[in-house]
């Protein structure tokens, strides 16, 4: 028995610090500001929105450039007879020679060197949309931000809403037994116990509704700045009236210059103005170069045909006009 009491008294202070609750995480709103931005999900996606943006930046400027290309290819073919000439001199000259393997290799050029104004309109959308995915991103800061200083304030207002219905629910209580002492006393008649009961009720009522509120802007707040459900925290901050009252006109000006999510639609706007450029451009003609050095075996411009690998070029230029495409454009 004496042992069983020493371990229990051993045990006891591990199973009450297992049961003690974890201390509130202590925050004030800049703290809370910057563990949003940095656990948001939102914003890391319009950060991925912006890299995307940015590589389709670099696509059309692509197009813009030459573009080299190598080559290599093998082909087999059927037994074929072989056609030649018979010489003078008795010597027949095989002109078609039965090749069966055909290897070829080619060393290709393209460049677009005029589109209308094609590419580099889409070139200047795409570097658009890059600046207003940009400003999408600063637009997504701005409304965690606003969320988070919303859920903390919320959260200040709903302890502190909780504080002032928990005092005054103990001052109704201490009302109800002094209003039963005065029944008692027969200062009061019985039926106001009655209604200080009711009172206090309705005060325990308004003490839960006002934990339920706290419970939910607590849990609020913890998604936002990426803390596990159930963390309690604590905002450090009290509530103060107002010291300055904004003029409203004002704000507004400053949030017609200055708000991200209003020039990013004015950028996409204009993307979308540089699209329309881009497609009007194809009623004009395109002009492209093209070239290359084709080394194979046998090679098919060399006439007669040889086992040989030899090496032919050429150089061209073209000119592309659609007269008519039946409206697509």
């Amino acid at each position: 028995l004496t042992l069983v009491l020493a371990c229990a008294a051993a045990a006891a202070p591990a199973a009450l610090e297992a049961q003690a609750p974890a201390a509130p995480l202590v925050l004030s709103l800049d703290e809370a500001v910057s563990r949003a931005e940095a656990s948001s999900h939102r914003i890391a996606e319009a950060r991925a929105r912006g890299e995307a943006a940015a590589a389709a930046v670099g696509t059309r400027h692509a197009s813009l450039l030459p573009q080299v290309a190598a080559q290599a290819g093998y082909t087999r073919t059927n037994h074929i007879d072989e056609f030649g000439i018979l010489l003078p001199n008795n010597q027949f000259r095989v002109i078609y020679p039965d090749i069966p393997d055909n290897y070829r290799t080619r060393l290709d050029v393209q460049w677009p060197v005029y589109t209308g104004g094609r590419l580099n309109a889409l070139e200047r959308a795409a570097r658009q949309d890059e600046a207003a995915a940009s400003s999408g991103v600063a637009a997504v800061g701005v409304d965690v931000r606003l969320d988070t200083t919303r859920a903390f304030w919320s959260l200040v207002v709903a302890r502190e809403a909780l504080r002032v219905t928990g005092e005054s629910l103990v001052r109704m209580e201490a009302h109800v037994v002094t209003v039963g002492n005065q029944v008692e006393a027969g200062v009061l008649p019985p039926n106001e116990v009655l209604t200080a009961r009711a009172q206090a009720a309705r005060q325990r009522m308004l003490v839960a509704q006002a934990r339920s509120n706290r419970d939910v802007a607590e849990a609020d707040l913890a998604r936002l700045v990426g803390v596990p459900a159930g963390t309690g925290i604590e905002p450090a901050a009290a509530l103060a009236p107002p010291s300055t009252s904004a003029d409203v006109s004002a704000l507004v000006g400053e949030a017609r210059e200055h708000r991200p999510d209003r020039r990013a639609l004015l950028e996409r706007l204009e993307a979308s103005g540089l699209r329309r450029e881009a497609a009007t451009a194809g009623h004009r003609p395109t002009v492209a170069v093209g070239g290359g050095v084709d080394y194979a075996r046998p090679n098919p411009r060399i006439f007669p045909r040889m086992r040989d690998w030899r090496e032919s070029w050429d150089a061209s230029i073209n000119v592309n006009w659609p007269l008519f495409d039946g409206g697509r454009t």
